[in-house]
């Protein structure tokens, strides 16, 4: 068997009650396409009947299914990663499980990619998210591409497709935190985007608290760019000039009016004043905690995952 055209790749993580409405949908969308194609499931560690689905539709469609189960959760990021590591396809499309980017779109993906594009991101339209998480979300937005450049306008969706070059190269990234999209596009010659889509989850919850996604933009931003750090620099650089200066006006009016430098000194000695600083300072040292962090995690070269098994046909040129 050669290798196929596509691969699909489909981190799962407790999702049970919407994975077979997911296949009802996903396998005649690729069978439509008339290109071949495999279709790849990473258990990321569920504790729910996810694996046990996964492995009746491996039994369905053993010839272009293929299912890796981890023993433990480790992170959307980390499924897809494992997932490009097996990937076989010219053209490589991550999805999710929750049926909110509809498989359908796949082919829009691949059109695009057959134009000529190595890397085409996605837009949701019509957004089936809250006000506030829309808010947020293009906020965050707006503040990662200012601080790392990288111009994703919808950083959220998933749903994208990365040609089997760019797919190489992430794979020879060692890094233990990553965001998928953001380092591709790094090495990406000719990206684009397109507008997909998005529905109603059909069964289950976002696997994205509030906590999470302020997390994932956190890492983000540290992850690919020193900004911060420089940022936070010439925070201290302004303060220290502010406080000489500060001196300095002390000195001069100490000899034109007692009264006028009592009341300078007041309010210099308020408790706000003292409390900014010492946020200041805290914030400083938890951001370069962060960077130090993320170096402590790399040098200690742990496995970024485990593979527990692996369900696959078995190809005769292999």
């Amino acid at each position: 068997m050669s290798a196929p055209l596509i691969s699909i790749v489909i981190p799962v993580y407790n999702e049970e009650d919407g994975l077979q409405a997911l296949f009802d949908r996903l396998y005649p969308a690729l069978d439509a396409l008339g290109e071949t194609f495999e279709v790849i499931f990473i258990n990321d560690g569920s504790i729910d009947r996810s694996a046990a689905l996964l492995r009746q539709q491996f039994e369905r469609r053993p010839e272009v299914t293929r299912i890796v189960l981890f023993n433990g959760n480790y992170g959307q990021h980390m499924a897809i990663m494992a997932g490009f590591q097996r990937a076989r396809g010219d053209i490589v499309i991550t999805l999710d499980a929750d049926l909110q980017n509809p498989p359908e779109e796949i082919a829009h993906l691949v059109k695009k990619m057959q134009e000529g594009h190595d890397y085409v991101g996605t837009i949701r339209r019509k957004r089936q998210d809250s006000l506030f998480r829309r808010s947020a979300s293009r906020m965050m937005n707006k503040l990662r591409e200012k601080i790392t450049h990288i111009q994703m306008t919808d950083q959220g969706c998933m749903m994208r497709a990365y040609s089997s070059d760019i797919v190489n190269v992430i794979n020879q990234c060692a890094e233990v935190n990553t965001f998928i999209p953001a380092l591709a596009y790094s090495f990406a010659a000719n990206p684009t985007e397109i507008e997909v889509a998005h529905e109603e989850r059909t069964a289950g919850e976002s696997k994205y608290s509030l906590y999470k996604l302020i997390r994932l933009n956190f890492d983000l931003v540290t992850g690919f760019s020193v900004v911060p750090l420089q940022i936070f620099s010439l925070l201290g650089i302004l303060t220290s000039l502010g406080s000489v200066l500060f001196l300095f006006i002390l000195l001069i009016k100490r000899t034109i009016s007692d009264s006028f430098i009592v009341g300078l000194g007041a309010l210099y000695d308020r408790d706000v004043l003292g409390f900014f600083l010492i946020g200041l300072t805290l914030f400083g040292i938890g951001l370069l905690g962060e960077y130090v962090g993320r170096i402590y995690q790399q040098v200690r070269a742990r496995p970024r995952y485990i593979i527990k098994a692996v369900l696959e046909q078995k190809i005769a040129d292999e």
